[in-house]
Order: structure tokens, then sequence, then C-alpha cells
């Protein structure tokens, strides 16, 4: 097995460079046909999940706002029936 890769890897030296426009002009080939496949969302569309976004980051901001005042009073309430503040 590795007597074959290494006979494999001495036989592509040689082609390599002829390996790297085949390489390059295969992943350009793909490239353009993945970008066919790309579809450009309506102007409703975009409208829809920007509102989804912008819901979503203040839901989050006010669920971790309290969970910070929380735990912060805890932290507070703590330190003070310990006896360290």
């Amino acid at each position: 097995m590795a007597k074959a890769a290494i006979t494999n890897i001495e036989q592509s030296v040689p082609n390599r460079a002829l390996s790297v426009f085949t390489r390059a002009r295969d992943f350009l080939r793909d490239v353009r046909a993945e970008m066919r496949k790309v579809v450009t969302p309506s102007w409703k569309e975009v409208q829809s999940t920007t509102t989804v976004v912008i819901v979503a980051v203040f839901a989050f901001a006010g669920f971790f706002w309290v969970v910070d005042a929380v735990l912060g009073n805890a932290i507070k309430w703590l330190y003070t029936s310990l006896g360290a503040l």
C-alpha cells in the first residue's frame, strides 16, 4: 500500500502543473453551477426575515437582561449574607 502511494506521488509530480489547472477549471465550473442555483429573495421575504431577526434580537436582549438582573441580585444577596460587603 505504501509503495503504491509513493509510486502514485512520483508519477504525478511531472503532471502537477497540469493537475493544478485541471483542478482550478473543475473548481470554477462547480462554482458556476452552484451560482446558477442561487435564488435572490423577493422584497417581501427580505422584510419578513428582517422583522423576525429584529424581534428575536430584542427578545434575547430582554431575556439576558432579566437573567443578568436575577443573577446579579442573587450574588449581591449572597455576599451580603456572608458578610463580605
